[in-house]
């Protein structure tokens, strides 16, 4: 039986199986080896009703443009800002991506970034392995309780809703900032950034990135979470202003943050590198075993089903 093909963007580095998976399956014309990748496009234009891409690669307005019967788009994460979802829908190109099976997994780095922030866990880890406590060279500061105080998150979506119910675990009072409130939730509603920012404790980021989202987290709101309130960001580093984060924690302006995304990723402010009162993970928040594995299942699923339906299973809307 013939294999249909798709035109994969770039590779999925991120689950080791999941080419040689997509090999398995289809005719995978791979556009990132490509030494010309315009060239390799006018090449296959006429062939290529779908594409497979990832939410750190998406696919831009020149791709779409130069596929004249492109139909579909599945990507492998959850984010879509880094897909031309306008140009798409113009077209009425479906796109899918990987939802739910990554909140957890998200969930559990924003706690983890949170509570080194909180208890200096990174720090601490440098000061010991720097044998420090073993020579008597100083000591830790004193650090944050988290249990009993406020949370507050914005984006109360399926991620934002995971890292909420942790905090009550804690014990902690949870608030939220959306674009609407929600009538399914119990947890207080704030209709601006900065009231919640001067009510939290910790500011969690869970909201979707790109152009509608992006500096959402400007001066204003940091300076209203004050000297001793902490951010964490486990969404899109566009959703914070980095440059006005980087100086008020310079400042003592705002306590400390947790970060797993940045502005201009892999690029990473020379500054946060040196300041302890910052913990970082290089944008790994799905990165466990578990999670890439239905990652790489939920996007073989949604091929499948629109080969075989012309339908998605987990359509973006």
């Amino acid at each position: 039986m013939t294999k249909k093909r798709i035109l994969q963007i770039g590779s999925l580095a991120g689950h080791a199986p999941a080419n040689a998976e997509l090999s398995a399956r289809y005719d995978v014309l791979e556009l990132w080896k490509a030494a010309d990748q315009e060239a390799f496009l006018r090449e296959h234009a006429q062939d290529i009703e779908v594409i497979a891409t990832s939410a750190n690669i998406g696919c831009k307005t020149n791709v779409i443009n130069a596929l004249p019967n492109l139909r579909a788009i599945c990507s492998w994460g959850v984010g879509y800002d880094t897909i031309d979802v306008d140009t798409a829908f113009a077209r009425k190109i479906k796109i899918s991506n990987t939802p739910e099976v990554l909140n957890d997994c998200v969930a559990d780095i924003a706690w983890g970034l949170l509570l080194a922030c909180a208890r200096n866990i990174a720090w601490g880890d440098r000061f010991v392995r720097a044998n420090h406590w073993e020579n008597k060279v100083g000591a830790l500061p004193l650090g944050t309780r988290v249990s009993g105080k406020k949370l507050g998150v914005v984006g109360l979506g399926r991620i934002g809703e995971a890292i909420a119910r942790r905090g009550l675990g804690f014990d902690m009072q949870v608030g939220y900032h959306n674009r609407n409130p929600r009538n399914d939730v119990n947890y207080q509603y704030f209709d601006s950034l900065v009231k919640l920012a001067e009510w939290s404790d910790f500011l969690v980021i869970a909201t979707v990135g790109g152009a509608s989202t992006k500096h959402l987290i400007n001066e204003t709101v940091l300076r209203a979470l004050g000297p001793k309130g902490m951010i964490v960001n486990i969404a899109r580093g566009s959703v914070i202003d980095e440059t006005a984060m980087v100086r008020l924690l310079e400042e003592g302006a705002i306590a400390g943050a947790g970060l797993d995304v940045f502005e201009f990723e892999p690029k990473v402010p020379d500054a946060l590198k040196s300041m302890n009162q910052v913990a970082m993970m290089p944008h790994v928040a799905s990165a466990t075993h578990e999670t890439r594995r239905a990652m790489t299942d939920c996007l073989l699923e949604n091929l499948d089903s629109y080969f075989s339906t012309g339908e998605m299973v987990t359509p973006v809307a």
